[in-house]
């Protein structure tokens, strides 16, 4: 099990970012916040090594992990009309042994499914102490969030535990989003993201969607594999919101926020994806995982992959990804949107806290459908 330690202190504690004047600062050694951060990635790397001793004896949390994930990607499989009989493939080179350190050596492609989605990597993750540059606010709540997007189909499992308890954290509401296959993210109008001259991006929803975690801390979303874009590596954003409001058009606001973070990929598999289409179109610079600042920031002494199998020979018949997120529920953050998507659509550098956009995108609204956590 990959885990995520939420860079959340008691100093930190309701720290709002809309003064930061860059989407991904670096914080200087010898600073106030450098030592705070180093203190408190020391003490929740020693609270997760806890929580895995802890969760490995109580209530079969890690054997019930494994069989999700099982169960998850054989659905898939059986969704998208791809081999139920073979074993589950992933790229060796670089997954197991060197890109995010997993203890699971000796896996070839015939390894047991069983062994595979086992919740037994004792990496640790962390994320940086921003949203991100793009991150908008009143969202829809569904687990399908592709809408007309070209690009490799990717299955995310997310799970949260607690850092103070050892124990899963259920209804929490995580936004997720990323950019699409050239890079572009939706909801946004501004130089560097795409064609800033198309004022209608402002109203785009595709890539974007929150789901609620489970009793099992649990949340899945049915995506396309990220593209890049200039000075960053391939990533994901995730934001966790509690005591929140769903609307009746299917969308969420909250203004409590108790962890930020990014995820990424092994560059191997970053490399499959980019020459497809409509990856391979990007005009876009690519920025390896080795290159990139927050990458170089975190890698030194915690990791922030996700682990993947392919579903079918290839990247072409899709991708599942799992990790699991530490946070303190007990924390934080008072985050700063780009843009709001409200009833009317979406206004840039507002955040009016009332309901989120029109009618529902295309794509599925609410939970995976027969492929919740629980399967």
């Amino acid at each position: 099990m990959v885990f995520l330690p939420s860079l959340l202190t008691a100093a930190m504690t309701a720290a709002s970012f809309a003064g930061l004047a860059s989407a991904h600062p670096h914080i200087k050694p010898g600073t106030i916040e450098y030592t705070k951060r180093a203190n408190f990635q020391a003490k929740a790397r020693r609270s997760l090594a806890g929580c895995q001793d802890e969760l490995s004896k109580r209530g079969g949390l890690y054997e019930r992990s494994q069989k999700r994930r099982e169960a998850f990607a054989k659905k898939v499989r059986r969704t998208r009309d791809l081999r139920a009989d073979v074993p589950f493939k992933r790229d060796l080179d670089t997954v197991i042994s060197t890109s995010h350190h997993s203890n699971l050596t000796g896996v070839t492609n015939n390894t047991d499914a069983a062994t595979l989605f086992a919740g037994n990597s004792s990496c640790v993750l962390a994320p940086e102490v921003t949203q991100g540059p793009y991150y908008v606010d009143g969202e829809y709540v569904r687990w399908d969030i592709r809408e007309d997007q070209q690009g490799v189909d990717t299955y995310v499992d997310i799970q949260l535990i607690d850092v103070n308890t050892c124990e899963p954290v259920p209804d929490v509401y995580m936004d997720f989003w990323h950019a699409n296959a050239t890079g572009v993210y939706s909801g946004i109008v501004a130089g560097g993201n795409g064609d800033s001259s198309d004022s209608t991006n402002i109203n785009n929803t595709f890539l974007r969607g929150i789901q609620p975690t489970d009793e099992e801390g649990v949340a899945q979303w049915l995506t396309i594999f990220a593209g890049h874009y200039t000075s960053r590596a391939t990533h994901i954003h995730i934001v966790a919101h509690q005591n929140g409001t769903v609307f009746d058009n299917g969308t969420y606001v909250s203004d409590a926020v108790s962890h930020v973070g990014q995820v990424f990929f092994d560059q191997d598999l970053i490399t499959a994806v980019e020459v497809t289409e409509p990856y391979a179109s990007n005009t876009q610079e690519l920025t390896t995982n080795a290159d990139d600042s927050i990458m170089a920031e975190e890698a030194d002494d915690i990791d922030p992959v996700l682990q993947y199998v392919y579903l079918g020979d290839d990247v072409s018949d899709g991708i599942m990804a799992w990790g699991a997120i530490g946070i303190d529920t007990s924390a934080s953050y008072t985050v700063s949107p780009a843009a709001t998507l409200t009833e009317d659509g979406g206004v840039a550098d507002s955040n009016s806290g009332g309901m989120g956009g029109g009618g529902a995108p295309s794509g599925s609204m609410g939970a995976p459908p027969d492929a919740s956590a629980s399967a």
